[in-house]
């Protein structure tokens, strides 16, 4: 059972007035989005539809710190299928954006930003695969991509999910 107590009732303004949340209030809950999800299948604990009947009753802490909220495939798959054309994977990645935000990034988030900033991609190239790349004839790739870091830096990120 929610506790409606703890219901911030601008909570839904704020997301409305995020890139992407504007169709918020457009949901009337038919589950459609749940129905058609992908990662549901696998993991019935991720609801697109509960994301955001909770948003829209003003859950902000339920909905910010769940850590469901960051199972979104992107697939769009509910986006296809919602009868009043809410493009449900984009209210999604704005209720995110919202909880990065207010200081709610999943530590994986970090450290990946961390990995982004140091080598430029998500995983360290081992000699192993330049030798790899050298005997079937490919180019040599550089371990580091430096620019990753500068251009990560003009976006402001850090700064966001270090909060």
């Amino acid at each position: 059972m929610i506790d409606l107590s703890k219901a911030d009732p601008n909570f839904k303004w704020e997301i409305v007035k995020q890139e992407g949340g504007q169709q918020l209030l457009k949901c009337f809950g038919c589950s459609d989005c749940a129905a058609s999800c992908p990662v549901r299948f696998f993991d019935d604990r991720y609801n697109p539809r509960k994301i955001i009947r909770l948003t829209i009753l003003g859950m902000k802490e339920l909905v910010v710190s769940s850590p469901f909220l960051w199972f979104c495939a992107h697939c769009h798959a509910c986006t296809e299928r919602c009868p009043q054309g809410i493009p449900v994977a984009e209210l999604i990645n704005a209720i995110k954006n919202y909880a990065v935000e207010n200081g709610f990034c999943p530590d994986g988030y970090k450290t990946q930003l961390d990995l982004l900033k140091q080598l430029g991609r998500l995983y360290e190239i081992e000699d192993f695969d330049l030798k790899k790349r050298q005997r079937i004839g490919l180019p040599p790739i550089d371990k580091t991509i430096p620019d990753v870091a500068r251009i990560l830096g003009f976006t402001g990120i850090e700064k966001l999910v270090k909060k």
